[in-house]
């Protein structure tokens, strides 16, 4: 935290320091600092994907999820081909019932990476929760895949019927 003190001080105007600080606000459950830093981090710097995800986590662990959208979806504009953003972005969703919102994205995550395990987890939920049993199913076996021992992945499978072997068509 000194390092981040120290570069703030020799040029307030350094983004990276704000986001560096901020994140360390983050890990040590200060979020009101961590907002700051980051919001700090957003105006400053050219690039903010970073700041903006990582500020949406926060807003999210608060609860306060259609904040954690709109920072989702700003650092999902600055880095298009990375799918934590849209899995984050998911969740909040899901947080405030809007589960088509939440499956669209998770669609678009798994297209975009196909290994992100958590995508396919975040998937299978979804759309147990919309009653398509194929894709849930098939979220869970291709998350299982990827994870062999994920209880959230093993528990989802089972809990939507599916049996080892079985293949589903995920999309």
């Amino acid at each position: 935290m000194a390092d981040y003190q120290h570069a703030i001080a020799l040029d307030a105007n350094h983004a990276p320091a704000y986001l560096g600080r901020g994140l360390v606000h983050k890990e040590r459950n200060q979020p009101q600092e961590a907002i700051e830093d980051l919001t700090k981090a957003i105006a400053l710097g050219p690039d903010g994907a970073e700041a903006y995800y990582n500020r949406g986590l926060v807003y999210q662990s608060e609860k306060q999820d259609q904040q954690a959208i709109e920072d989702f979806t700003a650092a999902n504009g600055l880095m298009p081909q990375q799918a934590d953003p849209l899995v984050a972005r998911a969740m909040s969703y899901l947080a405030l019932d809007k589960t088509r919102q939440a499956a669209a994205d998770l669609d678009e995550a798994v297209q975009t990476n196909p290994q992100n395990a958590q995508a396919w987890i975040t998937r299978g939920l979804v759309y147990e929760r919309l009653g398509d049993k194929t894709r849930s199913v098939g979220s869970y076996a291709r998350a299982i895949t990827l994870r062999p021992r994920d209880e959230a992945a093993r528990s989802g499978f089972a809990r939507v019927g599916g049996r080892p072997g079985q293949s589903y068509d995920t999309f």
